[in-house]
């Protein structure tokens, strides 16, 4: 719609100064993301100066707002040669007529725009046979990074409500889900394969917003994905002294050091391994005990044992103390290994 109505003012003649004796056709767009009633200063300007207000939609919400401010808002929508015949200084019409001759149209777009009208507008300012009034996209309102995640949240609501099988789901039942899309954005990650980053990245992003929409139903301790998000940005406020507060970081090392710190002083935990899960993958599991056990200072010989299992701790440890993540190397030789497999089947 933005772009429609973009190229029907670009078709248009070349713009006249404002009370020069051309009318002036203003569509004004409004975001369904922001709380009605918040429009830019010029929006308001706008819709209080022109002779007609009009919009399509007798449900859009901007319309109890406009009312309460003493706008006048026509439920219409005219064609593109209505609205050009009304904003030209010399059409004949009982309102009342500006001093200078030419009127100003605001139409009120709908969340779908308006692309009857737009496409018209276009067509009248391409044949070269109109006398044009200004025509303008004036965006009342905008969308604020991340608005989108308000559709995400929408809807998900409608699906857990109307769908047989997203209504039903428990936590439990997506917990493998989790893990397989976890696994697919690392894969999109080491393949270096845009297009599915930015998917994998929603199907993981989908995960989070589900949860906290079951969690929304639970009769006893329900959270939404609003206090799933409060509790984060106040974790990274916390965790962050050096953007947030009066601390100063100069090194990532800086930066790690007051990330451990205020983490110990949250969790209290009495032992380094408090808090690692134990049902990851074998090799992240061993890297991550061996990371905490670095960190901490403390003195732990490997163990060592018979069997595979206990060469592949050592390999892990070392490779951690080398700065190597054992399960990226161990997947990165894996498809070496694919790829070899994949070339001996078409020999």
């Amino acid at each position: 719609m933005n772009a429609d109505a973009t190229s029907a003012a670009d078709a248009g003649a070349e713009p006249h100064p404002q009370g020069a004796g051309t009318g002036r056709l203003v569509l004004l767009t409004t975001s369904h993301r922001v709380a009605p009633g918040l429009l830019s200063w010029p929006a308001w300007q706008i819709v209080r100066a022109a002779e007609r207000v009009l919009c399509a939609d007798p449900d859009h919400p901007q319309l109890p707002y406009l009312r309460e401010a003493g706008v006048t808002v026509e439920i219409a929508a005219p064609t593109a040669r209505e609205l050009v015949d009304y904003c030209s200084p010399v059409a004949s019409t009982a309102r009342e007529v500006p001093p200078s001759g030419a009127r100003t149209a605001v139409v009120i777009t709908s969340a779908d725009g308006e692309s009857a009208l737009t496409d018209g507008l276009a067509r009248l300012a391409g044949s070269g046979r109109e006398t044009m009034p200004d025509l303008e996209l004036l965006p009342g309102s905008y969308d604020l990074p991340g608005a989108r995640l308000l559709d995400l949240v929408q809807v998900m609501d409608q699906i857990r409500a109307e769908c047989p099988w997203s209504g039903i789901r428990t936590h439990r039942d997506l917990a493998k889900y989790a893990i397989e899309e976890a696994y697919e954005l690392v894969e999109a990650i080491e393949e270096g394969d845009r297009e599915a980053l930015r998917e994998e990245l929603g199907d993981v992003l989908l995960q989070v917003v589900f949860h906290a929409r079951i969690a929304q139903d639970d009769p006893d301790e329900p959270f939404s994905v609003d206090d799933v998000a409060g509790t984060i940005v106040e974790k990274l406020l916390r965790r962050h002294p050096h953007v947030f507060g009066a601390e100063t970081a100069q090194t990532p090392e800086d930066v790690k050091a007051h990330w451990l710190r205020t983490k110990a002083e949250e969790k209290q935990r009495e032992s380094v391994t408090e808090g690692i899960p134990l049902a990851q993958p074998g090799l992240a599991l061993a890297a991550k005990l061996a990371s905490r056990v670095r960190t901490a200072g403390l003195n732990v010989p490997t163990p060592s044992g018979p069997g595979i299992g206990y060469e592949l701790l050592s390999l892990a440890v070392r490779a951690e103390s080398e700065g190597v993540d054992p399960e990226a190397a161990l997947r990165a030789a894996a498809r070496t290994y694919r790829d070899a497999v994949v070339a001996a089947e078409s020999r």
